[in-house]
């Protein structure tokens, strides 16, 4: 299965150039890497970035992603969490997210 992290331009380059990161400011602040899934990345993108141009959407596939714990979140909903550092081996894809009107435009969720 895959999950989705949102990257803003500078967090991208972080993690590929240095191999890993510990994540955007909030995950460092909550001690884990955020995801979301195919059925809450939209909303996650309309939450936290509003408006943010220059956004990398990036898939995670969660076979053998340890130690990943599904946790309750927004509205009870469970959401991946991930207790290390990112890895840029981790990642099976990075397109951009671009703005348009104001909606991010999403690739399709495979």
């Amino acid at each position: 299965m895959l999950i989705y992290k949102i990257f803003r331009a500078d967090e991208w380059a972080t993690l590929q150039a240095d191999g890993e990161t510990v994540g955007a400011p909030i995950d460092v602040a909550d001690g884990y890497i955020h995801f979301s899934t195919a059925e809450t990345v939209a909303e996650t993108a309309a939450k936290y970035f509003a408006g943010a141009d220059g956004l990398m959407l990036l898939a995670v596939e969660t076979e053998g992603l340890a130690p990943l714990k599904w946790e309750p979140a927004r509205n009870d909903v469970l959401f991946p969490h991930l207790y290390r550092n990112m890895q840029m081996d981790d990642v099976v894809w990075a397109k951009p997210l671009p703005l348009q009107n104001g909606v991010h435009q999403f690739p399709a969720l495979s």
